[in-house]
Formats: structure tokens, C-alpha cells, sequence
């Protein structure tokens, strides 16, 4: 599988509050938090914002609170994916477990400019620059991980491998 969109570029440690302000934590409704996703980084990005767009971070993207509400307001907003140097370890778990693809890229995130548009191969971890040409590695899921993303998390995962046995 491949995901391909443009970019939107955040820095180092953009925290859980700046993804889905805490103002809008009262709402489990998830088009209600799309409307506000990366608000507090970035005023018009939930305006601006398209289908299948990728945001692209520097070092511990997600850190802060533990809610899940911020990998689902990126989600929610149809963000195809995030790619970052590295991520807080609750926010990536948060993450696969509701689905939304995440990538590791320890190295050549900084060179990826805003409104580049990428190409990622899932499968492979391979994230391709097409204003550039140039090629940078993520670390790629396990298949069971890659599995779990493709229908659409945790839950999803789990209703088809019980549906299976049945």
C-alpha cells in the first residue's frame, strides 16, 4: 500500500495540547475534533487541511497527556498519516491502536519542506520526496502491526479475527 499527499511541517515536540486543545476534550465526537486538530500549532490548518495530507515532525511528536484524542483528531481529519523523528511511546500506541499510520524517520525529516508532496510505501518504510526525488527510510511495522493499521486499529482487528473463528 501506498499513501501519497501533501506536506505540513511541525517542529520538535509538538505536544498533545497543541494537536487537540484541551478546550475540546468535552466531545467524543470525532468530526467535532477534526475541526480543530493542529489548531494551536497552526490556526488554518484545520481549514487547509485536504484528504490524504501528511504531516511531518521533528523529535517526540505527541508528547504530553496520554489522551487518545489527539491521534484521532489527525485521523478525524483525514490525514493520511504522520511521519517524525520519533514519537512519544503513549501517542504512538494511541496511534496503531486506532489506526492512523505512523513512521518513525529518524533521519531526513528536517530536509522534507511544507507543502512538499511524499509518497510512502507502507510496506517497505520507504518515503520518496517527489518535489526532490530523494528517498528516506522509516522503520517499517511488522506485518501484524501493518494488519492491525489496514483495518482501520485495535478494534477493527480484533472484530475480524473473532469474526474469522465463528
Amino acid at each position: 500500500m501506498k499513501l501519497s499527499g501533501k506536506v505540513w511541517r511541525f517542529g520538535n515536540d509538538v505536544d498533545t495540547d497543541a494537536i487537540i486543545p484541551a478546550r475540546y476534550l468535552n466531545t467524543a465526537d470525532h468530526a467535532e475534533l477534526a475541526k480543530h486538530c493542529m489548531e494551536d500549532a497552526d490556526p488554518e490548518f484545520p481549514n487547509k487541511v485536504q484528504p490524504g495530507d501528511i504531516i511531518v515532525a521533528g523529535k517526540n511528536f505527541g508528547c504530553g497527556s496520554s489522551r487518545e484524542h489527539a491521534p484521532i483528531s489527525i485521523k478525524a481529519a483525514k490525514v493520511s498519516c504522520v511521519v517524525a523523528q520519533s514519537f512519544a511511546r503513549i501517542f504512538y500506541r494511541n496511534a496503531i491502536n486506532i489506526g492512523l499510520p505512523i513512521f518513525e524517520c529518524p533521519e531526513g525529516t528536517e530536509d522534507i519542506l511544507e507543502a512538499t508532496n511524499l509518497e510512502i510505501d507502507v510496506e517497505l518504510g520507504v518515503i520518496r520526496d517527489l518535489n526532490t526525488g530523494k528517498t528516506y527510510t522509516a522503520t517499517p511495522f511488522p506485518e501484524f502491526m501493518q494488519s492491525l493499521i489496514s483495518n482501520g486499529g485495535l478494534i477493527e482487528y480484533v472484530r475480524e479475527k473473532v469474526a474469522a473463528v465463528e
